[in-house]
């Protein structure tokens, strides 16, 4: 199994290991430190070396932080988080605060109000983090620091840094060579006045220079640094135990491999203007630049956006990628169908979708954990099953199923929601709830939009019928997706904090929720890619528009639809993306999955 069911967080470790943390803490002379979950790339999902927020505090999320004070110590954390940080801190040492609503400066001027020195790792945090709480400290006698690690001096038995190895991604992929790529930016680089970019995004690396990695798991990339010049010419600072001879003879002439240990010295000596990208470069990266004298020209990185736009290749890749998924995740309904449903715990459902997925023969790894909650877990928006908190599926739950795969070709993920039993064993209110969070789905399935909207301009699509019987759900309506990269790949998102233009070629989830805490959840999810829609009669000629194609083929479960939510237009679609789930995926099954799909694909109103 790529998943297992220990369970990593342990709340009774909190408490010794804050205590070794504050008396360093003294020693030092600081009123605090700054406990990030990030790591050096300000990657989501880290190595085991670099997960000082789950050691110290116990809480796992992809997504927070701690700041740890001589009396107090608070986890920040969104509101996908607030259920699962209670059941995994030790809440007489450390305070859940509600963040974004609760910014960092806000609790440390309660917290502090005669001022005081909090110290932060330099690596681990970005210029524009710091910046904001810088200016919301202003004139109260608190102060952020720089220093070393104060996680890793009380932390014994820390692991080594990972040394995975890096392999070679296909071109025809890629659609695009290394060399084409790396000019290119070059040349931007050139046009906007930079002499070279420092990159510290490994999904930007491995983007960049058609490569995956084996350091993190279930995200194939690499832990590296790297500079790219405006000619085109590239530095990788990379561990030798990573490169092979074929990488090598990939990498070719104009990528120079160096060790890591040779890229804060590098950054000393580096041409300016040195592009930097405020939102994911760490400081220390600044602070070297600084103090060689460099010039620092603040941009966003450049392989983001191209990374973001796929290819042709990638889209088709991809397309491939979520077809063979689909067949997958289909073997699995068909299977769950035909048990007796009372039989089994959430980890049965995560270890049979695994194997469903296994017996594509392409599976390279899960894109994430498969978040498996039945009834109150399921409220649990990133909820994920240990063998402490496993449930027995019970008669009338709701069952929140998300999952993904890593495959060559491409990433998937994909959120379905199950009754356990029948149609009549599951509520009204809770059949009510998840037809409007199908609305929402459609909603934007269907959206076309002129060029130029960012996402938080689609974002209350999906929201709406939500809105108007007075509910919502506390996280993004969707996240960018790579092709075999990070499932969660920025910039683009569906979310009303997202600034980012869609673009053609952008891959999005497009998931909304609903969730009631201790009784259900609820979430319907399938990918989609920006594309140029086609022009209808009566349009503007020269208003230039964009639509959604979608990627994820597989039926959305009609037991739970509540039909006099629905209008006309719904229910249409509805029963054209089960005609299309049928048409992609039935030459793909055999026997009772096919069988299954034909059921659970007939139309809504027969």
């Amino acid at each position: 199994m790529f998943q297992s069911f220990e369970d990593p967080a342990r709340p009774d470790q909190g408490p010794p290991r804050l205590a070794a943390l504050r008396g360093v803490m003294a020693q030092k002379g600081l009123a605090g430190f700054l406990v990030p979950r990030s790591d050096a790339h300000q990657g989501e999902y880290v190595a085991p070396r670099d997960d000082r927020l789950a050691w110290l505090t116990g809480f796992t999320g992809s997504a927070g932080f701690c700041a740890a004070l001589q009396e107090a110590a608070g986890v920040f954390i969104d509101g996908r988080y607030r259920e699962q940080v209670r059941a995994q801190i030790d809440p007489a040492h450390f305070t859940p605060v509600p963040w974004p609503e609760v910014s960092l400066a806000d609790w440390l001027k309660a917290q502090l109000p005669d001022g005081g020195r909090i110290g932060f790792d330099p690596w681990l945090h970005t210029r524009a983090e710091i910046a904001r709480a810088e200016a919301g400290l202003a004139e109260t006698g608190i102060l952020l620091e720089p220093s070393g690690n104060l996680v890793d001096l009380v932390w014994p038995d820390q692991p080594a840094p990972p040394v995975g190895k890096i392999s070679i991604y296909p071109e025809e992929l890629a659609g695009q060579t290394s060399s084409e790529k790396r000019a290119r930016l070059g040349a931007d680089l050139a046009a906007a006045g930079a002499a070279c970019a420092v990159l510290t995004l490994p999904d930007s690396i491995a983007w960049v220079l058609n490569i995956r990695g084996s350091d993190i798991e279930r995200n194939p990339v690499p832990h590296a640094f790297a500079v790219l010049h405006a000619s085109g010419h590239l530095t990788l600072y990379c561990a030798e135990e990573k490169i092979g001879g074929a990488l090598r003879a990939h990498l070719g002439d104009e990528v120079t491999i160096r060790p890591p240990q040779a890229f804060l010295p590098a950054l000393r000596s580096l041409p300016a203007p040195v592009r930097l990208d405020e939102a994911s470069a760490p400081i220390a990266v600044e602070m070297a630049l600084t103090e060689a004298g460099s010039a620092i020209q603040w941009g966003a990185d450049p392989c983001v956006m191209p990374k973001a736009c796929k290819t042709e290749a990638e889209i088709n890749a991809t397309t491939e990628a979520h077809l063979r998924d689909g067949a997958a995740v289909c073997n699995f309904l068909a299977w769950y169908d035909a048990q007796d449903q009372e039989s089994l715990t959430e980890i049965d459902l995560v270890k049979t979708l695994e194997q469903k997925r296994r017996d594509t023969n392409a599976l390279r790894d899960i894109s994430f954990d498969t978040i498996s909650g039945a009834g109150p877990n399921g409220a649990v928006i990133h909820y994920r099953v240990s063998a402490h908190t496993n449930r027995k599926l019970r008669r009338g739950d709701l069952v929140v199923l998300d999952s993904g795969g890593q495959y060559l070709d491409g990433t998937t993920d994909i959120t379905r929601t199950l009754p356990v039993g029948g149609a009549e064993d599951i509520g009204a209110e809770e059949k009510s709830a998840f037809t409007r969070v199908l609305k929402g789905m459609i909603a934007m399935s269907r959206a076309r939009f002129p060029k130029g909207l960012k996402g938080r301009d689609l974002d209350a699509l999906a929201r709406a019928p939500l809105w108007a019987a007075g509910q919502d759900y506390d996280h993004g309506t969707g996240h960018g997706v790579g092709v075999y990269l990070c499932v969660h790949e920025g910039p683009q998102r569906l979310s009303r904090i997202s600034d980012v233009t869609l673009k053609a070629g952008m891959i999005l989830s497009n998931e909304p929720g609903y969730y009631r805490p201790g009784a259900f959840g609820i979430r319907i999810e399938n990918l989609i890619v920006v594309q140029e829609a086609a022009p209808i009669t009566g349009g503007d000629a020269q208003r230039e528009m964009y639509d959604f194609k979608t990627l994820t083929y597989v039926p959305i479960d009609r037991r739970l639809i509540d039909l006099s939510l629905l209008d006309g237009g719904e229910i249409a679609w509805i029963d054209a993306y089960h005609a299309a789930c049928r048409d992609k995926i039935s030459p793909r099954l055999e026997g009772k999955a096919a069988l299954w799909l034909a059921s659970a694909t007939a139309p809504l109103q027969a």
